[in-house]
């Protein structure tokens, strides 16, 4: 089994480690306020595109966690930061209305916007929206993934993610999106950073066996995979990932540490 006992920082995944849903996940409360108590610097780095930081942090905050807002990584914030970095360019967004508040700053274009913003957009997607999509890339909009998830947990069960269509839209541009969330190599970098932990001293807790644990891996991270959320034995037994720690929910870093 991996030692954690050297480790000098941990990123957290939420929804699916934490909490699913509205749920806690046993333990989960304890575990984080242990690992405060004992001075491990810790982010909490999510591809929720469905919340604003704003709403993410009152939701951790109303579970019962002691998180505080900056310690909450997301793709909104983290892409409104590469926007700013490219003047002040104007944006599609196909986002939920809780999350466009991150991006108030740039002016709205739905005619020949620089970037087209994609994140989480619910049951909306359908053909004529993608096929608009494929006509303002081809035209020379820029495509901007909050994230490439596969599929997500829900109360209700895995529920299809917007990799899918980032993919469809790569595929049929000729595009490459530039992506934001895990499993970029960027996002994990900002996050460690933000703690002053070099990677090689640091370790993700994830139940994306994908986006959480291979990209932390390809950071230079630690992978700790938790049997919570989306986690599926079948699908860790395909995948070419292989976690350097797999445990049965976040409760048993209490005994690793």
């Amino acid at each position: 089994m991996v030692s954690l006992g050297d480790i000098g920082g941990l990123l957290f995944d939420l929804d699916g480690v934490l909490f699913v849903g509205d749920t806690v996940v046993d333990g989960a409360v304890e575990t984080v306020a242990y690992i405060k108590s004992k001075g491990i610097p810790c982010r909490f780095v999510t591809n929720t595109t469905t919340r604003s930081l704003d709403s993410l942090y009152q939701k951790t905050s109303r579970l019962g966690f002691d998180i505080d807002k900056d310690e909450i990584i997301s793709p909104p914030r983290i892409a409104a930061r590469y926007l700013r970095k490219k003047g002040r360019p104007s944006v599609l967004l196909i986002l939920e209305e809780g999350t466009k508040q991150e991006f108030s700053e740039f002016p709205k274009d739905d005619v020949n916007p620089d970037f087209i913003v994609i994140g989480h957009y619910s049951d909306r997607w359908n053909y004529t929206l993608l096929n608009r999509l494929f006509h303002l890339i081809m035209n020379g909009a820029g495509l901007l993934a909050l994230h490439k998830g596969r599929f997500w947990q829900t109360d209700k069960g895995l529920t299809l993610d917007i990799g899918a269509f980032v993919t469809g839209l790569e595929y049929s541009t000729g595009a490459t999106a530039t992506v934001i969330g895990k499993p970029s190599e960027t996002f994990f970098k900002l996050a460690l950073e933000s703690i002053g932990v070099e990677a090689e001293k640091a370790a993700m807790v994830g139940d994306d066996i994908v986006s959480d644990i291979g990209g932390a891996q390809k950071a230079g991270l630690k992978g700790v995979l938790v049997k919570t959320g989306k986690y599926r034995q079948e699908v860790a037994d395909s995948s070419d990932v292989t976690p350097d720690l797999t445990i049965d929910s976040v409760a048993s870093l209490r005994d690793l540490l």
